[in-house]
């Protein structure tokens, strides 16, 4: 159970981190990070830190896959942990 819980706070803390970069480079007009990548990141447990990017750096809140698509992974993340949970 311990390692479920340090991967859950370190794909969240790096999802985060990545949201952050992303819109660092945007206000830059440099590369970005592909939105695959940040759906990917989230899908695989990361949606908790994505979304408190999104309203700490107003990141991508206003196109419409992150607005709705991350909250629907939050819960995906949520109901993997639970079901993770009754098997360990």
């Amino acid at each position: 159970m311990d390692l479920l819980i340090d991967y859950l706070i370190f794909i969240n803390i790096a999802t985060f981190l990545i949201f952050a970069v992303d819109k660092k480079r945007a206000q830059r007009g440099k590369w970005r990070v592909p939105e695959a990548w940040l759906f990917g990141l989230s899908f695989i447990g990361g949606s908790l830190g994505g979304l408190l990017s999104m309203k700490i750096m107003r990141h991508k809140t206003k196109k419409i896959s992150f607005a709705i698509g991350m909250p629907i992974l939050l819960i995906i993340n949520f109901l993997g942990v639970y079901y993770l949970k009754t098997l360990l």
